[in-house]
């Protein structure tokens, strides 16, 4: 009985030891699809490695501008890594708001011995920046609306045609991407969108353009509201980013189907705040290093059609991890998908957001 009782407080002893120096780490995403495949390539498989660790999800990324200004502020940042799309990180990176970051210190090689900063190439927009996928914003839309006579969308500018495709859209509450689309729709070229978009009148032209289908649009700030929306029938056309389609299209096989024409294309990835925790930051790196490796970023193309950052992950997508289909024809990427493509103008949004943003928001409150 004493050794029973010796070997007891043994285990309680370690549980405890195990307790205390248990860690959360704070990672801020997106939500959804996109949460989900970050979760089965990256969190679970380094808490399998890292038993000691606690991936806790913020699914805030869509404010991340603001609330890390505010948290800088007030000099108590809470978060540990941050999924951002490329024009914030170049403001966050601008701004001092994020850490200025060592590629090849912090990045794994390329199986080959490549060093990160080749590997990555041209997807290392700014020093702060750690990129993970390639994705596009693009539209989908029902297959059943029997308003629409049997025709099917097949430009961008049909978003515009509500006599020939009633209904209610689905569009991002912030003026990236839509004013761009809204000026090819209103005959501007692609050459000349953003020196047009450069003057408050250019601003002006694309809100008169968004004017007229404004009081058919449902505005969305979460990337799974739109899915839901067509999913239910409550819009019959919206914008999204393009792995959430595939979740519905594919994996939940609702009557939608993808508008390709004029995806804007980006790249996503990770920002480590200015001001983390110096205790946190050894493992901050150690999870940075493992979830960019070129496995993992492969992995993440199992679950989500995103196209992953790195040269040396992108042979080794294949099929879905769950559906056993190619991957390969659902990615932006696939040339048979970018026809008409934007890439977005990650330099002018990180100069002009602000601005933009205030105007639009005005706008939405005539």
């Amino acid at each position: 009985m004493k050794i029973v009782k010796t070997l007891l407080a043994s285990a309680a002893m370690a549980a405890t030891a195990t307790s205390a120096f248990a860690v959360d780490l704070t990672i801020v995403s997106w939500g959804g699809a996109y949460s989900a495949s970050q979760n089965n390539a990256y969190h679970k498989p380094f808490m399998e490695m890292r038993k000691d660790v606690t991936i806790i999800n913020d699914e805030s990324s869509n404010e991340a501008v603001a609330k890390l200004r505010a948290m800088s502020e007030a000099g108590n940042i809470t978060w540990d890594i941050v999924d951002v799309e490329g024009p914030d990180s170049q403001r966050l990176c601008d701004e001092g708001l994020a850490m200025e970051i060592d590629f090849d210190e912090w990045l794994a090689p390329a199986p080959d011995g490549s060093p990160a900063t080749k590997d990555f190439g041209d997807s290392l927009i700014n020093a702060c920046f750690i990129p993970q996928i390639v994705f596009s914003t693009t539209f989908g839309y029902r297959t059943d609306v029997a308003a629409w006579n049997g025709a099917t969308p097949t430009s961008l500018c049909d978003i515009f045609d509500l006599e020939k495709f009633p209904g209610k859209r689905s569009l991002e509450k912030r003026p990236k991407k839509n004013v761009e689309w809204a000026l090819l729709c209103d005959g501007v070229t692609k050459d000349e969108l953003y020196d047009v978009l450069s003057t408050p009148a250019g601003v002006e032209r694309a809100l008169a353009k968004l004017d007229t289908i404004k009081k058919d649009v449902i505005w969305w700030s979460a990337g799974a509201e739109t899915p839901q929306r067509l999913a239910d029938g409550e819009a019959v056309i919206g914008s999204t980013y393009n792995g959430r389609l595939f979740s519905v299209i594919v994996e939940q096989k609702q009557p939608v189907a993808m508008l390709w024409d004029w995806q804007v294309f980006d790249f996503d990835g990770w920002i480590i705040p200015a001001g983390v925790s110096e205790d946190k930051l050894p493992l901050i790196k150690e999870y940075i290093r493992f979830a960019t490796d070129t496995q993992r970023l492969a992995d993440q193309a199992k679950f989500i059609s995103y196209g992953p950052a790195r040269a040396s992950s992108q042979p080794l997508v294949g099929q879905h991890a769950e559906l056993g289909i190619d991957m390969a024809p659902h990615m932006p990427t696939n040339p048979a998908n970018q026809t008409n493509y934007l890439v977005n103008n990650i330099e002018w949004w990180a100069d002009h957001q602000d601005d933009v943003e205030a105007t639009f928001q005005a706008w939405l409150a005539r």
